[in-house]
């Protein structure tokens, strides 16, 4: 008996007569929110989360990603809002497993939106992926009992550029998911500067 096309690969040979993945609009200029299409049946999905010339013709992403990471964190974790300096490093951010409210801050010195945040929901759900520029702060908060977050960046880790600031800087302002009461946060972002303590610090100048 003649072998029958698994309905994934059909549907995914039918998705690449279009681009797999879209822009959703979002607030801040910079980072981008994209959404994958998704091809599921009784047994499950298919979706492409990342195609490097889709990125790069359709968003303008065009960097080369050289490391992945995955976390595992429970309902109430916050991490963030954590950058690093010298060149900075972008972020590929999905949530595979759960749901998280995932936010940016714009910390380009000249900047019409310095200071200001943005968040997006991430899920297991809308599987959508979130580009987190350079100049920008990024963390999140775990809304689903568990969540796992991948992420790819575009440069290594390195606890010599790693840099932090206060997920509640009253100055900031992000409204966050739950009540301060039960965030749960690492010793180190509960201690992290205000934004206003590192501005002199700050390497990245809004190109307009």
């Amino acid at each position: 008996m003649a072998h029958r096309p698994h309905h994934y690969l059909a549907a995914f040979l039918i998705a690449l007569r279009g681009a797999p993945l879209q822009r959703i609009p979002t607030r801040l200029d910079g980072p981008v929110l994209i959404e994958p299409k998704v091809f599921g049946d009784e047994r499950g999905f298919f979706a492409e989360t990342f195609r490097a010339n889709v990125m790069a013709d359709e968003f303008a992403i065009t960097e080369p990603f050289v490391q992945d990471n995955h976390s595992r964190s429970t309902k109430g974790v916050v991490r963030g809002m954590h950058f690093q300096i010298g060149t900075g490093v972008s972020k590929l951010v999905r949530c595979g497993r759960g749901a998280i409210l995932d936010v940016v801050v714009d910390l380009r010195v000249g900047s019409p939106a310095y200071g200001q945040w943005e968040g997006v929901e991430l899920s297991e759900a809308n599987l959508r992926v979130y580009y987190v520029p350079v100049g920008f702060a990024h963390g999140f908060c775990v809304l689903s009992d568990v969540a796992d977050v991948f992420y790819k960046q575009s440069g290594y880790y390195s606890s010599e550029t790693e840099r932090g600031i206060s997920y509640r800087d009253p100055a900031l302002a992000i409204d966050w998911p739950l009540p301060d009461a039960e965030l749960l946060p690492s010793a180190r972002d509960a201690a992290a500067p205000r934004l206003s303590e590192v501005e002199d610090e700050l390497p990245f100048v809004y190109a307009g």
